[in-house]
């Protein structure tokens, strides 16, 4: 029976070794040196709408879940009052200009006179009072312009693209002004946020390409890096009554990486793929 030689046995087991320490060592450099994570998160601004005038809701043109644009109808708030506030300001600003006028005409009528049939004081106190019903007028004015604006803000309007979430006014419902009503996604913003080990930082820089897969499945999603933050809370360091540092006293010898979050701009998303605000991916930098 043939038997194989020693050196061809020692041959083979050397390339075997060198093979897994190859492939050992890629493995090494792919978990802990490139830059990609499997803790990415799908991301997008969220508007807060709050009306600007208060008073009840008379119709509501949306529900939950519903693609807006900006520019449409949210809300209706009841606008009676806020015609009847626009009417009183139109009319106290008729009245407002005609005594502006009659008061322009009086101070027209002592300045042409010769001074021996008005005196001085007349004449001053007739351009006085015609400054003070112009001033009158200014302000009429503007009060009419306010309450045109709160006749036209009782509409309350979409200010971004994107889709109303956990929504559930119906008429009849009481607004206040600056109190939050309406929640909207907007899907214009939508970014990802790759949260990266701070050893793999050196190999991300602004403007390197990046590829997003979400943990649902689909084709890849290409994007670009546009920033990393600035800084991260330090968990080891909290407040002191004191103002002096506050620093934990237990160091443990095995140390976890910080993870900093890198913002990636998404360049391109294939048709169909589903985005929703919090999914969460996995993002690989491609290092030029």
């Amino acid at each position: 029976m043939n038997t194989v030689s020693f050196p061809l046995r020692f041959l083979v087991t050397l390339v075997i070794v060198l093979i897994a320490a190859v492939i050992g060592w890629q493995l090494w450099i792919y978990y802990m040196e490139d830059p990609w994570t499997r803790d990415g998160r799908v991301r997008a601004d969220t508007v807060a709408l709050a009306p600007d005038v208060s008073g009840p809701v008379v119709q509501v043109f949306v529900q939950d879940n519903q693609v807006v644009k900006a520019g449409d109808k949210l809300f209706q708030i009841d606008p009676t009052r806020f015609t009847i506030a626009l009417a009183q300001a139109q009319a106290q600003m008729l009245k407002a200009k005609a005594a502006m006028e009659d008061a322009q005409r009086t101070a027209s009528r002592y300045a042409a006179v010769s001074n021996n049939a008005v005196s001085s004081l007349t004449r001053d106190t007739a351009g006085t009072a015609a400054m003070e019903a112009a001033a009158d007028y200014q302000q009429a004015q503007a009060n009419e312009a306010v309450a045109q604006l709160n006749l036209q803000r009782s509409t309350v309007l979409a200010t971004v693209n994107g889709v109303v979430t956990n929504f559930s006014m119906q008429p009849g419902d009481f607004v206040s002004a600056g109190t939050p009503d309406v929640a909207i996604v907007d899907t214009d913003s939508l970014y990802v946020d790759g949260y990266f080990e701070e050893t793999k930082l050196r190999h991300i820089a602004v403007g390197d390409k990046a590829t997003v897969t979400l943990l649902g499945g689909g084709p890849a999603i290409s994007g670009h890096v546009t920033g990393l933050a600035a800084g991260i809370s330090d968990a080891e360091r909290g407040p002191s009554p004191t103002l002096l540092a506050n620093v934990n006293p237990t160091f443990t010898w095995v140390r976890l990486a910080q993870r900093v979050p890198v913002r990636i701009a998404l360049d391109h998303v294939p048709p169909g793929t589903p985005l929703v605000a919090g999914l969460t991916c996995t993002v690989a930098i491609n290092q030029q």
